[in-house]
């Protein structure tokens, strides 16, 4: 367990008890970053900097710092359908989802109010953090799982393992192929099974997660711009070098219209998407551009793909 889903470790080693001290050191690499990054935990960093909300401004780790700082950059670049400081909204989304019923739009409201991506300040020389509004949460399920999942990967390659792939909830980061293979074998929601090495993966929808209230099926992804979960929610494949960006870019694309998202692509270097629309009927398999849904050229080769997946930064 880990993250509030599940983390999955495989690798290729001579044997099993020179890959075990190796395993348990990413899995040890997880823990730790879920004890600073998960908001299911109330022991967790972020719980205790909405402890701190509307205090003084704190020092984080430096883990929690390169998310913060990665958040605020892709709040402004997707428009806000990314967002770190939607921990308001998520936790009503969740009560929604387990009632079956919407919260009172007074809710929404003030939960939205505390979601606002201004409730987060960072002090960039001190590296220090605070969220000014008391109620303001962080959740960074949108970078969190992918950050891990690369972390992990990492931890492996250092003590020899550089043949593995990671998985945290669906999220892949994935290092070199097997000997004698061409890759990691991957399926796709479409049924399809890729090879794949030195990559990272993330796949969204509500194919699995999702609510049914009254007539409307609604995402587990919440819209920082409503507080609802996503309506018809698209199925998204990304492909990146980084798999905190393939993470992020996954969900900014679940939350963004069909063209929205197709011009936060065409600013990207070294990731590749395939965009299926909820309708069946309006998906024609093209590159960018036309029909309901679309892929970039060449997928799932990254567009100007640049150097391969390497050292994990959480850089984008």
């Amino acid at each position: 367990p880990l993250m509030g889903t599940t983390a999955r470790v495989v690798v290729h080693a001579a044997d099993a008890a020179a890959a075990r001290p190796a395993v348990e050191a990413a899995f040890a690499a997880g823990a730790r970053l879920d004890s600073l990054l998960s908001d299911y935990r109330a022991d967790s960093e972020i719980a205790a900097l909405a402890r701190g909300a509307g205090g003084p401004a704190r020092r984080v780790s430096d883990d929690l710092w390169r998310l913060l700082v990665t958040s605020q950059e892709w709040s402004e670049r997707s428009g806000g359908a990314v967002t770190a400081t939607i921990g308001p909204a998520t936790r009503l989304w969740r009560w929604t989802a387990r009632r079956g019923e919407l919260a009172a739009a007074d809710r929404r409201s003030e939960a939205l109010r505390r979601s606002r991506p201004e409730v987060l300040e960072l002090d960039l020389e001190r590296r220090t953090a605070r969220l000014v509004e008391v109620g303001a949460s962080l959740d960074l399920g949108a970078f969190a799982k992918g950050f891990a999942a690369g972390v992990m990967l990492d931890s492996l390659r250092e003590r020899g393992l550089a043949a593995a792939l990671v998985d945290v909830g669906g999220d892949l980061a994935i290092g070199n192929p097997p000997p004698g293979r061409d890759g990691w074998l991957v399926e796709f929601p479409d049924g399809t099974p890729r090879a794949l090495a030195n990559v990272a993966v993330a796949t969204s929808g509500d194919r699995f997660q999702y609510v049914d209230i009254g007539a409307t099926r609604y995402s587990h992804i919440v819209d920082p711009r409503t507080g609802l979960g996503v309506v018809d929610a698209p199925t998204v494949v990304v492909l990146a070098r980084d798999p905190t960006t393939a993470d992020v870019l996954a969900s900014a694309l679940s939350v963004l219209d069909r063209e929205a998202g197709r011009r936060l692509v065409e600013e990207l270097d070294g990731v590749a998407v395939h965009w299926a629309s909820p309708n069946p009927s309006r998906n024609e398999d093209t590159e960018v551009g036309g029909g309901g849904g679309w892929r970039t050229d060449g997928f799932p080769s990254l567009r100007r793909p640049g150097p391969p997946l390497g050292d994990h930064d959480g850089s984008t």
